[in-house]
């Protein structure tokens, strides 16, 4: 049965501001879900309350509302637009549930909307733990021990039927929140309360522990006719104990038996059936007993869920396209898959190659958090590797990470203390995956490891096998290392950098010696189907084809001119979905100018790494030796830096060293202005106030200098992204003891130490300049002091009470520092206000945070108008600029802290939001303002 015809427009609600537990993955579902309703001439309309997503671009759907995600928006929108359908599946969490509260609200079946993609029978049976257990027992499938709570007092009945040690899932939850493994009576009550808040409905479900047993997710498929595909399946490297979002994850299962396989299949199957008869995606989570393969059903999520990106970009298979075609009534055979163009989506994909999915952290921004990893997610990120072997792509996944390490070890940043190391082992952080190779390489035996970690063995060993690769290097030099030991290391994914280290000579050297051994990177295609197919999509991995010649290169190159964009990588506090949005109209603009364009990306949540995008997709590690085989493979006319955050803009400086063009402004310009010393030079020369400033190499010399400054003093790193390891000091004490901290972190760092400006009013401003003429896109003022990162302020735009004396002191600095830095492109520059003078804090010539916050509220394309600059393709002029100006447009910081319960959630310096929404008023009578701004000085700490 082809689409419904009666379904002429849906509505696509969103996943609002990026929380830990809720990410990109779901912008990217949605902006799938509505490029593939649109393909079908049915008019989308989508409500998301966050600016800086491709999902509220014009270019996704009809008509875009960026309004508050509550059932006031909805009935706003369902009285303007004749709504036939809403798809709620593509929002996460927050997006069920609104539905849910609209459907109980009576509001659907009021003005004639139907639900499509899930059945709210389904979503009630799979949130409520106690309707999932009973389901669950009633088809047969094995649950753990357990029953639902409603009040302390039957929680403490139900632990005393079960017994220890158990485990806390709240009901109707995000990301694990509130839940935890309860190992004795004493934290039980305090767990069990904490969950009891947690829930919405207030209901936990007390469980029989199965820490330790292995993990695995099954993504399924379901069209109207109950025809299924599992379109992958995904194994976790660490047992259960670690939310699936915080662990390690590998793609296709590694470790499970085909009989085994194919039992989940089954079951999983026989559980999406049991909840409800609707089209659409759905995730199944399974854990096994490794001591005799029983297998139990932990959770199922009827929508589109984190590990749905996470499998499209595994198999290339689009799964949230799919099922958005499937919620208007497609049927599997109906529809062709778009990556190969010449299969059906009802041919499950089969991959010859292995996915590896490291999560980032960020705990750095939460002092005094537990780090140790359980129930509720942390991580704010993740990076994907693709290799031909499970080794490479787990190197490939750690290089990826920026974490200051070059893949799994092999860099000198080893942990050598061995009860620290057995710690980490039995207590799972975000640094375990590492710990585990150190404790290879200290000796720590096989079974040692595999008793504190519970990990599988199958995947120890993989790591031992590197370890024992490492230590047969180290015995050689750059002369004597044979052709088949340094081939072996490149197979197994280790770096230039990392063998260099084990050979202790320049990664420069090993480049060389293993490019004229003939060891050289050849491009593999993601095609869905192991090559049985020919796939139409250029989306592409390296790998090193131990033994073959470089004709195995399936990665073609045009003779078209191309220009390379470098992705963000992993989403971390600081550089998060805005870059990828950056990214993608940078993509856009550049394809608009003539140019073939070619993706460098390794985060799989993003619309940047969707192979529809660019022309050409390289899924890789935004990392210089992965790069630089690329641009030496395709030849572009050059590489665009400035909309990838500072994980593209660090690439600049070797760009520039190997003679590779930078698009835009050149790596000189953004030197200088992270160099801030040869900028507040510049500065002076413009006649352009900043405040006092020096620059320090030792804690003496920051001492000397800050008594000459006078203090509070601002003490920052250079080179830093998300306002790193800054810090506003009050006195010599707290100063020495920062800057020892930082150059402990971070050696050989110059440090800034800056006056700080107190009660100063901060502001920043957004232009574009072709070198010569400068436009500026928005000025915006923060409502909160200077002294607490832009990041974590809210914003108001345009400037709600700066004078027009100050307003022209912040464009004409604008202006001419622009030229000045011979901007071509983006720059973002912060100024701290006192007694109606303007002094400059800083300058980012790239895409800043701030960018599609002003695109959306002013209505322009502004990051298409600058990439198209930066290729002098046109000048600044050429441009019709024409802001939509209403009232006021507020950025609304979004933070996390409910996480990590003790975290002190004071702001200063350091940026530690993880997402923003956007809230527009009409005037400054606005109650929401009012609010904010009466409280702008609560959370100033240093």
């Amino acid at each position: 049965m082809p689409k419904n015809p009666d379904i002429k427009s849906v509505l696509i609600i969103g996943s609002g501001p990026i929380i830990i537990g809720q990410a990109c993955e779901f912008d990217y579902s949605g902006s799938q879900a509505a490029r593939s309703l649109k393909e079908e001439g049915i008019e989308v309309i989508l409500i998301n309350s966050n600016p800086a997503t491709i999902m509220t671009d014009p270019i996704s759907a009809d008509h875009v509302y960026l309004k508050p995600l509550e059932r006031k928006s909805i009935v706003e929108i369902l009285q303007k637009h004749k709504v036939d359908a809403v798809l709620p599946t593509m929002g996460g969490q927050t997006a069920l549930n609104l539905a849910i509260d609209c459907d109980k609200a009576g509001i659907w079946q009021k003005y004639g909307v139907q639900i499509i993609g899930v059945d709210i029978k389904a979503i009630e049976t799979t949130e409520d733990r106690e309707k999932f257990r009973l389901k669950m027992l009633e088809l047969g499938v094995g649950v753990c021990k357990g029953r639902t709570a409603r009040s302390f007092l039957e929680g403490k009945e139900i632990a005393q039927e079960v017994g220890f040690p158990l485990v806390i899932r709240p009901s109707y939850t995000l990301g694990g929140t509130g839940g935890g493994f309860v190992n004795d009576p004493k934290e039980f009550d305090e767990m069990l309360n904490r969950g009891l808040h947690a829930s919405p409905v207030h209901e936990v479900l007390v469980e029989q522990s199965i820490l330790g047993w292995k993990e695995y997710e099954l993504e399924l498929l379901r069209d109207g006719d109950g025809n299924f595909i599992i379109v992958c399946s995904i194994e976790n490297f660490d047992p259960m104990g670690v939310h699936t979002g915080d662990s390690v994850t590998v793609a296709p299962a590694m470790t499970l038996p085909d009989t085994l396989y194919q039992k989940m299949r089954d079951m999983a199957i026989m559980m999406m059936d049991g909840i409800g008869k609707f089209a659409g995606g759905c995730n199944v989570q399974f854990s096994v007993n490794p001591e005799n393969d029983d297998i139990i059903a932990i959770e199922i999520n009827p929508r589109v869920s984190r590990s749905s990106a996470l499998a499209s970009k595994a198999t290339g298979y689009p799964i949230a396209k799919i099922a958005a075609k499937m919620a208007i009534g497609y049927r599997l055979h109906e529809l062709m898959n778009p990556v190969t163009g010449s299969t059906s989506a009802f041919f499950e994909p089969a991959i010859d190659y292995v996915i590896v999915k490291v999560p980032r952290w960020n705990f750095d921004k939460f002092k005094g958090a537990d780090k140790r990893l359980g129930l509720q997610m942390k991580s704010v990120g993740e990076a994907m590797g693709i290799g031909r072997n499970f080794q490479e792509a787990l190197q490939k996944a750690c290089q990826s990470l920026e974490i200051k390490r070059n893949g799994m070890g092999a860099d000198g940043k080893e942990l050598t203390d061995q009860d620290a190391i057995l710690k980490s082992l039995a207590n799972p952080s975000w640094n375990r995956l590492f710990h585990i190779y150190d404790a290879f390489r200290l000796g720590i035996s096989f079974k040692k490891i595999q008793q504190l970690t519970k990990i599988d063995k199958w995947f120890l060993f993989q790591v031992e096998d590197l370890v024992r690769l490492e230590k047969e290097i180290e015995k050689q030099s750059l002369e004597t290392i044979s052709k088949e030991l340094l081939e072996e290391a490149k197979v197994k994914g280790f770096a230039d950098r990392q063998i260099a280290h084990m050979l202790d000579c320049l990664e420069s050297q090993v480049y060389e010696k293993r490019n004229q051994l003939g060891i050289k990177r050849v491009y593999k295609c993601v095609d869905t189907c192991a090559a049985e197919f020919e796939a139409r999509t250029p989306y592409f991995y390296s790998t090193f084809a131990s033994g073959t010649g470089s004709t195995d290169n399936e990665s073609i190159v045009s003779p078209k001119k191309k220009v390379v964009i470098l992705g963000s990588g992993p989403n971390r506090i600081g550089q998060g979905i805005e870059f990828d949005y950056s990214c993608v109209h940078g993509v856009l603009a550049a394809k608009e100018a003539g140019y073939e364009t070619i993706m460098i990306n390794s985060n799989p949540e993003t619309v940047s790494t969707d192979p529809d995008i660019a022309d050409k997709l390289y899924f890789e590690p935004v990392f210089w030796e992965h790069v630089y085989d690329i641009i030496q493979h395709e030849k572009p006319e050059g590489v665009i830096v400035q909309l990838g955050g500072q994980t593209a803009l660090k690439l600049a400086e070797k760009l520039s060293k190997h003679g590779i063009k930078i698009i835009g402004t050149s790596y000189e310009a953004l030197d200088l202005a992270e160099d801030r010393g040869a900028f507040s030079s510049l500065l002076r020369d413009l006649e352009v106030p900043y405040p006092l400033f020096d620059t320090v190499e030792s804690a003496d010399h920051a001492v000397e200098v800050g008594r000459k400054l006078g203090y509070p003093l601002l003490v920052r790193p250079s080179y830093v992204l998300g306002g790193q390891s800054m810090k506003i000091v009050i006195n010599e004490e707290e100063l020495e003891q920062h800057v020892v901290d930082i150059l402990r972190d971070i050696p050989g760092n110059k440090i800034l130490l800056d006056h700080f400006l107190e009660n100063a009013i901060e502001a920043e401003s957004d232009s574009i300049c072709d070198g010569e003429n400068v436009y500026i896109i928005g000025i915006m003022e923060h409502i909160e002091p200077a002294g607490i990162h832009s990041g974590d302020s809210h914003a108001v735009l345009p400037a709600f009470d700066l004078s027009e004396n100050v307003i022209k002191q912040i464009e004409d600095y604008t202006k001419k520092i622009a030229v000045a830095l011979k901007t071509k492109g983006l720059l973002n520059i912060q100024f701290a206000i006192k007694d109606e003078k303007v002094y400059v804090i800083e300058a980012n010539p790239r895409a800043s945070r701030t960018v599609p916050f002003i695109c959306k509220a002013y209505q322009e394309p502004y990051v298409n108008y600058a990439t198209k600059v930066m290729l002098d393709d046109k000048k600044v002029t050429d441009f019709n600029f024409q802001p939509v100006k209403n009232g006021y447009a507020i950025k609304i910081p979004v933070f996390s802290f409910n996480k990590f319960p003790g975290v002190n959630k004071e702001l200063g310096p350091e940026m530690k939001s993880t997402g923003e929404a956007i809230y527009f008023i009409d005037d400054l009578t606005d109650e929401a303002f009012q609010q904010v701004y009466s409280e702008r000085n609560l959370y100033l700490s240093r």
